[in-house]
């Protein structure tokens, strides 16, 4: 396989599952604990998928022609008035979840070492992937302690709960790593 495909698969495959761990904390979560904050001067969940979702219009709309930082995006807005219904948030999420893939279905062999800018920055292709897979990773990150944070003793775990290691280990590998 060349470089360029198994790139965008593997960066394809980690965008998904960044984006299944949000959709498997909004399973969990009510429509107050989307709007919930820790402080009055942090973020919301729904505050957080507004900015992330304004990020992935801006950066992957003509990401191959246009610099990611649109004249039409306004960041500071992402940050007031976020959707206010559960399934408001999720039709949000869902819409930049789908700009990026369809923008990375857009990468070939034939235009995989063009130059990308952000903020007029120049980067490869693969600079500009990796710091938006950086991005978005840190926020989903936001989003699950969020959530987890929020639901406490109820929170079902998103990876191996604690105290699962053995048994994870033992379906895993047919026995316990650490014996």
């Amino acid at each position: 396989m060349e470089f360029a495909q198994n790139y965008i698969e593997s960066a394809r495959f980690e965008f998904e599952r960044y984006k299944t761990l949000g959709d498997r904390t909004f399973e969990q979560l009510s429509e107050d604990d989307l709007q919930w904050a820790y402080a009055a001067t942090d973020n919301s969940i729904a505050v957080i998928v507004k900015h992330m979702v304004g990020n992935m219009r801006s950066r992957w709309t003509n990401f191959l022609t246009e610099d990611g930082e649109k004249k039409w995006r306004f960041r500071e807005k992402e940050f007031t008035l976020p959707p206010v219904s559960k399934s408001e948030t999720i039709v949000l999420w869902n819409s930049g979840w789908d700009c990026l893939f369809h923008a990375l279905d857009q990468v070939s062999e034939s235009n995989f070492n063009q130059k990308i800018k952000i903020r007029n920055e120049e980067h490869t292709l693969v600079e500009a992937i990796n710091r938006q897979l950086a991005h978005y990773a840190n926020h989903v990150g936001q989003i699950v302690l969020l959530g987890k944070m929020r639901k406490g003793k109820d929170w079902i775990s998103l990876s191996i709960p604690k105290g699962g290691s053995v048994s994870f280990n033992k379906e895993k590998f047919g026995t316990d790593l650490n014996e």
